[in-house]
């Protein structure tokens, strides 16, 4: 699912994140969402999420919801 609109990620969705260092590479980070830090109801290039583990990365696709 799509990673751009806030209304596909919940509390607790697994989802892939790419961290702002790795952008430049594209590596994904897979880990469940603790705490939604965008706003908007959309973004270009993905809803920025904290991860459980404390990672902080925008959104590229959620696995389930």
């Amino acid at each position: 699912m799509d990673g751009t609109k806030r209304e596909n990620i919940k509390i607790g969705s697994k989802v892939f994140v790419v961290k702002k260092n790795d952008q430049r590479s594209g590596k994904l980070t897979e880990g469940i969402v603790d705490k939604i830090l965008t706003n908007s109801q959309s973004h270009p290039h993905g809803i920025k999420v904290l991860l459980e583990d404390g990672t902080v990365g925008r959104v590229k696709e959620v696995i389930n919801s």
